[in-house]
């Protein structure tokens, strides 16, 4: 098993070291082989590390930050005017190799800014992407991009495709994931030219491309790996969120309407529990940064202490499966490929 070494932007999102190292203290719990780095304000770092009784573990250490990213602030400003933030601290020690990856719930857009800004892009990558996996009829489903980009050329969906496939390869194991590309149709003719240009890219290439999905496979679990640009992306994900807190909400009230449906909520709650689990947004946590040289997940800004720790789960399955690494060699072995037919 690989050693893996994390830094975590302690000072990031809505909840800040109350919510990241409690969620350090599971990691360290239930990961074999993990080493930790707080990055943020020592003085409130060291309060609640001593708070979680974590102060006599050497598998974890607190390295300084002085500033904070705030959730609001423009990517520009925090990129260009906040060099010793608890994020751009924490990505500083992945670009140095001092740590193996980078977890934040801080803003996304400075974020992603600044990872650009300081890691840059694997070579033949144009453009990086927001991943994540969401729960779905049949497993899961890996989709791309989720607000990175919002407006993408058919070569950006393209590599999208690619370094989806192996995250999916990476985190659920699966050999050879099927990949499609999210339209108003499933038909040929459908979509836009740029759709149907990234249609034909992807389908030249060795992915094992199914076609157009349209936006109820996403949750059906129909492929692998839905690719689509970042608006469409993020107006997607946010709607399957506001449709989930809508059913519950449905659920909640006729539940209480009066004493009968109280008691047919006590009857059925075994069922409604499994199904909570089943569908509990902080099992799927944790967004990939894809396209960086280097590890970048991204936690929601108001995850609790266990949608955190998932979120630190995920940079260590990438750690162990080398997912920047193999993007750029399935890169680099395609660039090889391309000059051989040339010549």
């Amino acid at each position: 098993m690989k050693h893996k070494t994390i830094a975590l932007d302690a000072m990031g999102g809505d909840h800040g070291p109350r919510v990241t190292v409690g969620a350090a203290k599971l990691a360290l719990e239930q990961i074999p082989d993990i080493e930790l780095v707080l990055v943020g304000d020592r003085a409130q770092l060291e309060k609640a590390v001593r708070r979680r009784e974590l102060g006599d573990d050497p598998r974890i250490r607190i390295h300084h930050a002085s500033e904070v990213v705030g959730m609001d602030e423009l990517p520009a400003v925090a990129l260009k005017k906040k060099k010793d933030s608890s994020m751009r601290v924490a990505i500083d020690l992945v670009k140095s190799g001092e740590v193996q990856a980078c977890v934040s719930a801080g803003n996304t857009g400075a974020l992603m800014a600044t990872s650009k800004f300081v890691l840059k892009m694997i070579r033949g990558i144009h453009r990086p992407a927001i991943c994540t996996l969401l729960p779905a009829i049949r497993g899961h489903t890996h989709m791309l991009d989720l607000g990175a980009n919002v407006e993408c050329a058919p070569e950006n969906l393209a590599e999208f495709a690619l370094m989806g496939s192996i995250l999916a390869q990476s985190v659920e194991g699966i050999e050879n994931p099927k990949v499609g590309l999210l339209n108003v149709g499933t038909e040929e003719v459908k979509g836009n030219e740029a759709i149907k240009q990234a249609s034909r890219l992807i389908a030249q290439s060795r992915l094992n491309y199914y076609g157009f999905v349209e936006g109820d496979d996403i949750y059906k679990g129909t492929v692998d790996v839905v690719v689509t640009d970042g608006f469409v992306g993020n107006v997607s994900l946010k709607t399957g969120e506001g449709l989930a807190a809508l059913v519950n909400h449905v659920l909640r009230t006729e539940f209480k309407r009066n004493w009968m449906t109280r008691l047919a909520a006590l009857c059925a709650y075994p069922v409604l529990n499994r199904v909570r689990q089943r569908l509990d947004p902080r099992r799927y946590n944790g967004a990939s940064l894809l396209g960086l040289n280097g590890i970048v997940v991204k936690s929601h800004g108001s995850a609790d202490t266990p949608s955190f720790f998932n979120a630190i789960k995920i940079a260590s399955i990438e750690i162990e499966n080398d997912v920047p690494q193999r993007i750029s060699r399935t890169i680099e072995n395609y660039f090889s490929q391309a000059e051989a037919a040339i010549s």
